[in-house]
């Protein structure tokens, strides 16, 4: 083949014959071009689905679909994230309400009520002879509602399901235990005592300082220990929940501003003013914002004003009256142990001080405020009381030290209107009357926070699901405009 022939007007010889082009054939870049077109449309078909998707969401329905599952995805989220927080914050203050604050009020309880029965069994015993019914009866009723308190936190010291294993769990554990075999022992101890007495042998005293000195150094301490760590169980939630739940503010914000900020693109690009869907999605979120900052400030207040003026000074109240007892006991215990004068006098000594700078440091966390369920006329009268009974002890060691063992006892224990146990029991009934008021004040509040934080979770989450439904009616009829 010589020359430039063109290959459409060239022969072509297969097997002995010869094929000449169509005159009517398309030309062979046409072929060619629709080959391509063909292998592209081939190529297309089989790419993967996510570069369909990429490839669609550039496209203004794509977009709006996006949106759509955006804006839908975050109000289930927000509101199922609502919802849980305030669940359990509620679920928080109701098993501080229900559980915690009994547990902590039955180990002040169980240490005062001990520390009472042990009080009474010394003046029992330093009373000679048959002690007054009312030494009985106190010490009876005593050692009773020890008892019951006892049965109370040892009932209900762990919940269902809850980790025994804790370090915190085992020292409670071996606390009761503890306090269950001792308070039988000593109960023994001081009946062995008072028989003794009674019949004149000197023996007993040595059972009472047996058992006075197991109250002492194992029972109390238990006491004691129970009791601070049922109070931290209170203190511990209750400083969390005197802080705002911001993650539930942020993530309802957020989703405030993607509303916003999906109206004005639907106001661009569809020529429409407002789109009623995410108008109505906006609304409710805004209407359950309103709703957590109203319900959510004051559970918030109502919560501190629980730790201020409830578990505060009722802790310290608490704490005073620990006190009171243990230098009643030193007291007592001093015409017991006539050769532990110094150490009992070092013991009152300490107590008593400490009970007044308690009383001091509650009266000035108060500051200048006038309201809480303790007045300063209610700490005048402790503290005046708690100088009446130093004065009348510093009467009844004169008494001692001159040898005047029985005016001493007389002063000790004896219902004149000048002894030391009538300004004990004053004293004593004055921090109760406080810590009664005290806990009904933080109960109160705590109750406050939880009524008012209530259904604000679930109703939260109804009005974020009610957006996330309004979203998905608003934007459908504007993706159907691009079919």
């Amino acid at each position: 083949m010589t020359g430039d022939v063109s290959p459409m007007r060239t022969a072509l010889t297969r097997a002995g014959r010869t094929i000449r082009p169509s005159p009517t054939a398309p030309p062979i870049r046409q072929v060619l071009a629709d080959r391509r077109d063909l292998v592209t449309t081939a190529r297309q078909r089989a790419q993967s689905p996510l570069t369909t998707v990429r490839r669609y969401a550039v496209t203004s329905p794509g977009k709006l679909i996006l949106i759509l599952v955006l804006l839908a995805v975050m109000c289930v989220s927000a509101g199922f994230y609502a919802s849980t927080t305030l669940e359990k914050r509620t679920e928080t203050l109701r098993e501080m309400i229900e559980r915690t604050e009994p547990l902590a009020e039955a180990s002040q309880v169980l240490y005062s009520s001990l520390s009472i029965a042990d009080a009474a069994a010394n003046s029992a015993f330093i009373s000679g002879g048959l002690e007054s019914p009312e030494l009985r009866t106190r010490y009876s009723d005593a050692l009773a509602t020890a008892s019951s308190s006892l049965i109370i936190a040892a009932g209900t010291s762990q919940e269902p399901g809850e980790d025994t294993t804790s370090a915190e769990n085992r020292e409670i554990n071996a606390d009761l235990q503890t306090l269950a075999v001792s308070i039988p022992v000593y109960s023994g101890l001081v009946e062995v005592a008072r028989t003794n007495n009674r019949l004149g042998n000197p023996v007993g005293s040595s059972y009472l300082g047996e058992a006075s000195s197991l109250m002492q150094e194992k029972i109390l301490p238990a006491a004691q220990r129970l009791y601070e760590q049922r109070s931290l169980a209170i203190a511990d939630p209750q400083s969390a929940l005197t802080v705002p739940p911001w993650g539930v503010y942020v993530a309802l914000i957020v989703l405030i501003v993607a509303l916003v900020a999906t109206s004005r693109y639907l106001a661009r690009r569809t020529r429409r003013r407002f789109n009623l869907g995410v108008l109505a999605a906006l609304i409710a979120v805004v209407v359950g914002t309103v709703w957590l900052l109203a319900s959510g400030l004051m559970s918030v207040a109502a919560t501190n004003n629980a730790r201020i003026d409830g578990a505060d000074p009722l802790r310290e109240l608490t704490s005073a009256r620990i006190l009171t007892q243990q230098a009643r006991s030193a007291e007592t215990l001093s015409l017991v142990r006539r050769g532990d004068q110094a150490d009992l006098d070092r013991t009152f000594a300490q107590s008593t001080a400490e009970i007044g700078r308690t009383l001091d440091r509650i009266k000035s966390d108060r500051g200048d405020d006038d309201g809480g369920p303790v007045t300063d006329a209610q700490l005048y009268n402790a503290n005046f009381v708690l100088n009446q009974w130093k004065e009348r002890d510093a009467q009844v060691r004169a008494q001692m030290s001159a040898g005047n063992f029985a005016q001493a006892r007389l002063m000790t224990v004896g219902d004149g209107p000048n002894s030391t146990a009538k300004a004990y029991a004053d004293l004593d009934r004055a921090l109760v009357d406080n810590i009664t008021v005290t806990r009904k004040s933080f109960r109160d509040d705590i109750n406050t926070a939880q009524r008012v934080l209530g259904y604000t979770g679930t109703g939260i989450l109804m009005l974020t699901l009610f957006a996330a439904a309004a979203v998905v009616v608003g934007l459908i009829p504007r993706i159907r405009e691009y079919r």
